[in-house]
């Protein structure tokens, strides 16, 4: 019986921790979710006492290891609305931000585009070349101006099998988009488009992350949302006028101004 009982707390333990480290994949993923989630809130807020008898662990950041790969590697800056590649073009390469924020999309025979994603800092894209795709099957084009690091396939292979740390949170970074498009079908399946609204707002947001959410959105059109959404876009201004009436977002001045996004939005997942 006393073996059961402390058991079952650390099974909830183990558990929550593997949560923790796939929202901090998601939230940072050029971060390596083992040693970032390996202290405990009672160390975070010791933080200023420095402990001899237990070394720090060493963050891996493949940010930096990539740069350091010398042949196929190559530095790029695109700027707002400059397009990285084109559905259809060699899969060649897989790339890292950052800086800024990256849209990808997809084209049906019709003609009908489709926003799949918005990628920011510290996200990888373009990793079917890796599963061996010939060709893009989407395009992706710079939201910001935008500062990346592009991997030829064969850099890429090579790393991996060179530095196991840099493996392993590139795996589980993919497991955890995985875990995210499976999510997105569901809410697609099963939610009104209101509801996938105020999700892909949430998102956006940062919201549900372990880091301070970031609460001002940058600049996206209504046309964007629809596509990410899968609604038209007279919904979408429907609902974005109805949440902002509601107190749930507000719309922030400038030329570039963003979208503020409230934590109160939540109401709208949640409600049944």
């Amino acid at each position: 019986m006393a073996h059961n009982r402390l058991a079952a707390p650390a099974a909830l333990a183990a558990e929550r921790l593997t949560r923790c480290s796939l929202l901090t994949v998601l939230r940072h993923p050029c971060r390596d979710p083992v040693a970032h989630s390996s202290l405990s809130p009672r160390e975070n807020t010791m933080t200023t006492v420095p402990s001899p008898a237990k070394p720090r662990m060493n963050r891996f950041d493949p940010g930096a290891f990539l740069r350091t790969i010398e042949e196929g590697r190559t530095s790029v800056s695109v700027v707002k609305k400059q397009t990285i590649f084109t559905q259809g073009d060699p899969a060649d390469a897989v790339f890292c931000i950052q800086r800024g924020k990256v849209r990808l999309t997809v084209v049906s025979k019709t003609g009908k585009e489709a926003t799949i994603a918005i990628m920011d800092e510290g996200s990888f894209f373009g990793e079917g070349a890796l599963a061996g795709q010939a060709l893009r099957m989407g395009s992706a084009v710079a939201m910001t101006d935008c500062d990346l690091l592009r991997i030829e396939k064969k850099a890429m292979m090579d790393a991996l099998h060179r530095e196991h740390a840099f493996s392993d949170m590139f795996v589980a970074y993919l497991l955890a988009r995985n875990i995210r498009y499976e999510e997105d079908l569901v809410d697609q399946l099963f939610n009104s488009s209101e509801k996938r609204l105020a999700r892909v707002l949430l998102m956006l947001a940062h919201f549900g992350k372990e880091d301070v959410p970031q609460v001002v959105v940058p600049k996206i059109s209504q046309e964007t949302l629809a596509e990410m959404v899968g609604t038209t876009r007279s919904r979408v201004s429907f609902f974005m006028n109805r949440f902002r009436k509601l107190g749930f977002i507000e719309y922030s001045g400038g030329i570039e101004g963003g979208l503020q996004v409230h934590s109160s939005l939540l109401n709208i997942v949640l409600l049944d």
